[in-house]
């Protein structure tokens, strides 16, 4: 009986999952919010009873869906960006300057205040750093309230002009994979003790070395399937005239096991995969096409995760919550991200329609979407699988609370406010 009311809050909240964006697009009320409330509603019905909740007794579940679902995420966020990012020209990085500017600045600025944070809160140091490296990307999986819709193909093939979308939607597609050496940093602190003994490896191989092989298997990858997809001599091997988009599930999958297997950092990996295969051939089709399987897979994924911290809510996740995690949650939320995030972005600001700037409004706008969810949850699971840390069990509180805050806070503001910028 309990398996088939389980089939029956899966059905409905598939139901949901279709229905909601179109339905609460005026309201200020996102989808994750009606998903998570409706996993607490499930917390205390029967139906929950053996479901794998617990973060730490069942942490390898938590880890590998949470990994599907980002990977997923990494690729639509790829295939949806419009601006092209061209290494060798000067103008490229200019346009895509806010981005590099969240990433360089406001990332680890982010990671130190929320690791100082946790210090505070008394937590060892190993625990507080991997809180700030778990919790400082920008989720590509829930924001999607602040990112751009789609790939702009055909005759509507335009370079994306909406800086605030963009800069979020790109920031989200690369810091997932920078913020791994931060994480490996916390493992090191837990395993191999002070600095002084591994940073120098962390430098070499950890920051620079996995970053610079994911993204280059990732641009290889890229490049081999669009050559195949576009411009096969075989008819049978160009998917792109019969419009074969589960290539984007094929190619999400074989770039991050390369670039795991090459020893790169393969959420990276993914994410250049996706923009390599939108630069070629930039005004067909197929790409909305491959982003439509994507995102459907990624809605899926999300349902399943949504219901999950939801239903781990009313079942005990939050029991080792005190008001240590509740401010270090909200002091990121309202202050630590919103700040490094505007000290990142300082500048003249745009006039007219520059492309690459922004305006004041725009810029405190970027700094404070700064939405946390399935990344922090996945890192966590990762990290706490490689070594053992102090307080687990708190952090899994904080962190479940801090990403709860961010679906609501930043769910209840974000129709509004895009909607302001964009008049």
């Amino acid at each position: 009986m309990t398996a088939d009311l389980l089939y029956v809050a899966v059905g409905l909240a598939l139901l949901l999952a279709v229905v909601l964006p179109a339905l609460l697009g005026r309201w200020a009320v996102s989808a994750p919010m009606v998903l998570t409330g409706l996993g607490v509603l499930l917390g205390f019905t029967p139906v929950a009873d053996g479901l794998p909740l617990d973060p730490v007794a069942d942490r390898v579940v938590v880890e590998h869906v949470t990994e599907l679902t980002i990977l997923v995420a990494l690729m639509g966020v790829g295939l949806a960006i419009d601006r092209p990012l061209q290494p060798w020209r000067r103008r490229s990085w200019q346009v895509w300057s806010p981005t590099w500017r969240l990433l360089v600045v406001a990332m680890p600025l982010s990671i130190a205040g929320t690791a100082l944070l946790g210090w505070w809160a008394g937590v060892a140091p190993a625990t507080a750093l991997l809180l700030g490296a778990a919790l400082a990307p920008t989720d590509p999986v829930l924001a999607s309230d602040v990112q751009v819709a789609g790939p702009q193909t055909g005759e509507h093939e335009v370079e994306e002009t909406d800086e605030v979308r963009f800069t979020l939607t790109s920031e989200a597609g690369l810091n997932d994979g920078l913020a791994f050496p931060f994480v490996y940093a916390a493992v090191l602190v837990a395993t191999a003790g002070p600095v002084t003994g591994w940073g120098l490896e962390w430098v070499g191989v950890y920051l620079v070395g996995k970053v610079a092989i994911g993204t280059l298997v990732g641009v290889a990858c890229g490049w081999a399937l669009s050559r195949v997809a576009f411009r096969s001599r075989s008819r049978a091997l160009r998917t792109a005239e019969r419009g074969e988009s589960l290539l984007a599930v094929a190619a999400l999958v074989t770039s991050y096991g390369l670039g795991e297997v090459a020893g790169g950092y393969g959420f990276l990996s993914v994410f250049a995969c996706a923009m390599t295969f939108r630069s070629a051939e930039r005004a067909h089709d197929y790409h909305a096409a491959m982003h439509q399987v994507v995102e459907r897979l990624e809605r899926l994924l999300t349902l399943v995760v949504l219901l999950g911290l939801g239903t781990a809510l009313s079942r005990g996740v939050l029991e080792a919550l005190d008001w240590r995690g509740i401010v270090v949650g909200a002091a990121l939320l309202l202050v630590v991200r919103p700040l490094a995030g505007r000290l990142s972005l300082v500048g003249r600001p745009r006039s007219g329609h520059e492309v690459g700037r922004m305006t004041t409004r725009e810029r405190w706008a970027v700094a404070f979407f700064g939405v946390r969810g399935v990344g922090s949850l996945y890192y966590a699971a990762y990290a706490t699988g490689q070594a053992t840390f102090v307080d687990t069990d708190w952090l899994w509180s904080c962190l479940a609370f801090t990403v709860v805050a961010s679906v609501v806070l930043h769910g209840v503001l974000a129709t509004p406010v895009m909607a302001r910028l964009g008049r």
